[in-house]
């Protein structure tokens, strides 16, 4: 319960108070799912988990075994959910750069030098990762960035930082995209991740052993 209550509040502060972070997601969106609806979505996921902590409550404290089945058997759901998940995250991992590099890749092309919180982002993630573009600096070859800037390129797709950067000079320094740094990120924080989900996953478990041992102890007791 409070899970949902604090994912609640977020996505109320999101919808409310979150313009600039929705603007910054925006570029990434397409014309038919605009991350404005990511307020909405973490509000009616904390409203869906609040009111399961709720209703695990109620069934406790009442004595429902009605209730209590209702919330072991939603829980069951999520749980198979999330296993699904994640086995379907592993198995085609290796479909992700191909599925991310259509989506950012056009992104760059047009936004990148034109929009400027979209360019201010994608300059202190390069700056930050020491990358270039999504994949590398083919990226930006032919963007509107680079047709407007006399055929230069972003200064962090060179080693020597320096400005002008020319494609000739990009190609030599060979800097990695920010793709591969971002998995190597992951990587070194998947342990991290990992026992987060794992905490996560035995939460619910217990959850679920718990209100089952309450429904069966609430035969024993009427008996």
């Amino acid at each position: 319960m409070l899970g949902g209550l604090t994912l609640l509040a977020l996505g109320i502060w999101v919808s409310v108070d979150g313009d600039s972070f929705l603007y910054q997601l925006a570029p990434f969106s397409g014309q038919d799912f605009k991350f404005i609806n990511v307020g909405f979505f973490c509000i009616a996921v904390g409203a869906v988990m609040s009111l399961l902590g709720l209703l695990g409550c109620c069934g406790a404290l009442g004595e429902s075994k009605c209730l209590l089945l209702t919330f072991f058997s939603i829980l069951l759901i999520i749980f198979i959910s999330e296993v699904a998940a994640v086995v379907v995250a592993l198995a085609y991992s290796s479909f992700a750069e191909g599925i991310l590099k259509a989506w950012a890749a056009p992104a760059l092309q047009r936004h990148y030098g034109s929009d400027h919180v979209f360019t201010k982002l994608w300059n202190a993630t390069m700056t930050e990762l020491e990358c270039c573009g999504f994949t590398n600096y083919t990226d930006f070859v032919g963007s509107e960035f680079e047709q407007g800037n006399g055929g230069r390129l972003p200064p962090s797709c060179c080693w020597t930082n320096s400005t002008p950067c020319r494609p000739y000079e990009a190609e030599r320094s060979t800097v990695q995209g920010c793709f591969k740094h971002i998995l190597e990120t992951i990587k070194e924080h998947a342990i991290i991740v990992g026992g987060v989900a794992g905490g996560i996953g035995a939460l619910e478990i217990a959850a679920m052993i718990v209100s089952m041992y309450l429904y069966c102890h609430l035969d024993t007791r009427i008996s």
